[in-house]
């Protein structure tokens, strides 16, 4: 596919480019993390981003560009930049004080991008700060317990948004089998979403499982 083909699986914003001579996905925006770039658009890597290998692969992320957009586990930037590029507000959301550092450089050519140092566990600490009925929630959060934090964080989703989460097995448990885990963290989200599409992400990720899925609605 090239960029003069649309694909209606991509938000706008994002584009599959000849880059380096290698089709890739980008967007428009600063370079964060050594990416190769072409003019004003940056090569997006989905081996160092889950959310890009969502969209690698073929994922209905229901993301269209434009989006009111919370990020939890926004680590030093490397996929929040490019969800910044092409979305509305975005609320990123960082518990470790270095990369949040490195998460402040970013957002400096991004006036869109808003940093949090706080714990995606604890969503009391950033109510204050983060819009009501967000669009996006993005999880990328390498922890025990991925889908109890989707689940505290559901106050924040609009009734019509969608959850993208992506689930490490090996930050549930070591020794577990990943399908095992994988089970268990999606019968633990069905208390507060419909999964609507549940995908392993090889060969971009071992052992890793993107959901989509929007809130339960009583």
């Amino acid at each position: 596919m090239t960029s003069d083909t649309v694909d209606p699986t991509l938000p706008e914003g994002v584009e599959r480019r000849p880059i380096d001579g290698v089709d890739r996905l980008a967007t428009r925006g600063e370079p964060v993390y050594g990416e190769p770039t072409d003019g004003e658009w940056r090569a997006w890597d989905p081996s160092r981003s889950k959310l890009g290998a969502m969209l690698e692969v073929g994922m209905d992320t229901g993301l269209e560009g434009g989006e009111v957009v919370l990020y939890l586990g926004a680590a030093s930037g490397t996929t929040v930049s490019h969800v910044a590029d092409f979305a509305g507000p975005t609320y990123a959301v960082e518990f470790a004080p270095r990369p949040t550092r490195d998460l402040l450089s970013v957002a400096e050519s991004r006036p869109r991008l808003f940093p949090l140092l706080k714990d995606a566990r604890r969503p009391a600490t950033y109510a204050h700060v983060v819009e009501a009925d967000v669009d996006v929630l993005i999880q990328d959060v390498a922890t025990r317990g991925q889908a109890a934090v989707a689940n505290r964080n559901r106050q924040f989703l609009a009734d019509d948004g969608r959850l993208l989460l992506a689930v490490k097995a090996r930050s549930e448990d070591v020794t577990a089998d990943p399908e095992a885990v994988f089970e268990d963290v999606k019968a633990t989200l069905e208390r507060e979403y419909e999964i609507l599409e549940a995908t392993r992400l090889e060969p971009h990720h071992d052992d890793h499982l993107a959901v989509v899925a929007c809130p339960r609605v009583d």
